[in-house]
């Protein structure tokens, strides 16, 4: 099987689990039922563009805000100085919207915002909830998820509010501040409230491992109304964090857990990067399963990769999937397994950068 092909099965698999989980909400149930046929029709178009000779990966990442409200601990956007307390040089609304129309006609799924701090984009975060034949998980830290903000998510099911937590009052607090954990932990309360499909997203080190992907832990985010867990493996992005990155036996130690928190039948859907990479033969960046967009516009291979040769605000995406930077990656094989540590292309960024060189001298 091709990539296109079980990635399209996946996502196909993934809408059947989501809607199984939101069978005692009707309006959830209602948008995955929609959803489950509009991205059919999507992975239909990218099975198209495959056989003429164009890849399309089914998801996108775009970071976009570059101001944030938090310091968190080993933060890679502000080790690579993409975001900072004050915006700066952010695409405007409008160019969002029509890339995530494009994105919509070339058959992209799902499109991940992040930032810094997405919330602090209330008008990209509107203009995305305009286009409903694309999901948008939103990764937000939850601080400034107000009433208003309650109202669009719940009024615009394709924006799913994505939380994130480190653990428990103690892990959380000690990353991204104190009294965080608590005010986050008020967020699902009212999310779960009005009903919203929402998740978290959870940033795994050596550290906080065991608890985690403790049973009692799961339980609990579950009672709190959470469907979607994303365990996202830290990179070492702060020099002198490196021992916090979880190693090949704690990698380990997570895919085992995942197997029997998968077995338990909750309703939540586990995700794990790079972990679940290992399933598609290797990293998926560099527009393989993804790349990013950062808030320049800039179209890098992933968030760990800050590396651009073309930006959004002057092509269009179409135009920015045939980067030769990406192209290089791929050739020469960047994106294969086995790698070290969190993020294949971290651990290799001479070898990215050495490539965006070889075409600066062409």
């Amino acid at each position: 099987m091709n990539l296109t092909e079980y990635l399209n099965q996946s996502i196909e698999s993934l809408l059947r689990d989501a809607l199984r989980n939101t069978a005692s909400n009707p309006k959830e149930s209602a948008f995955f039922i929609r959803s489950m046929h509009v991205q059919k029709k999507a992975s239909d178009i990218r099975s198209r563009s495959e056989k003429a000779g164009r890849h399309v990966p089914p998801f996108l990442i775009a970071s976009i805000a570059s101001q944030c409200n938090l310091h968190c601990v080993g933060c890679y956007a502000r080790a690579n100085h993409v975001c900072a307390d004050t915006a700066s040089e952010e695409l405007p609304a409008p160019r969002w919207k029509k890339i995530f129309l494009e994105a919509a006609g070339l058959g992209v799924s799902f499109v991940l915002l992040a930032g810094g701090e997405p919330l602090f984009r209330k008008d990209v975060l509107r203009s995305a909830s305009e286009v409903p034949d694309v999901i948008f998980p939103v990764f937000t830290n939850g601080t400034m998820l107000d009433e208003e903000y309650l109202k669009l998510f719940s009024r615009s099911r394709n924006l799913i509010p994505v939380l994130s937590v480190e653990g428990d009052a103690p892990e959380t607090d000690a990353r991204r501040g104190a009294g965080v954990y608590r005010r986050v932990a008020d967020v699902m309360k009212k999310i779960k409230e009005e009903g919203i499909f929402y998740g978290c997203s959870i940033t795994v080190t050596r550290e906080n491992l065991p608890n985690i992907t403790a049973d009692d832990f799961v339980d609990r985010l579950s009672a709190n109304g959470c469907k979607l867990i994303f365990y996202v493996e830290y990179v070492p992005a702060v020099p002198g964090t490196e021992d916090l990155a979880p190693n090949d036996a704690d990698r380990g130690f997570l895919a085992d857990q995942l197997k029997k928190l998968r077995s338990r039948r909750q309703p939540i859907l586990f995700f794990s990067f790079p972990g679940d990479e290992k399933a598609l033969g290797g990293c998926l960046a560099a527009g393989r399963g993804f790349f990013h967009i950062n808030a320049r516009g800039g179209a890098e291979p992933c968030p760990f990769s800050p590396y651009s040769d073309i930006g959004l605000k002057e092509h269009t995406l179409a135009e920015a999937m045939d980067s030769p930077l990406f192209y290089g990656i791929q050739k020469n094989g960047l994106t294969d397994i086995p790698h070290d540590g969190g993020c294949a292309l971290f651990a290799k960024q001479d070898a990215v950068r050495d490539i965006l060189k070889g075409q600066e001298g062409k």
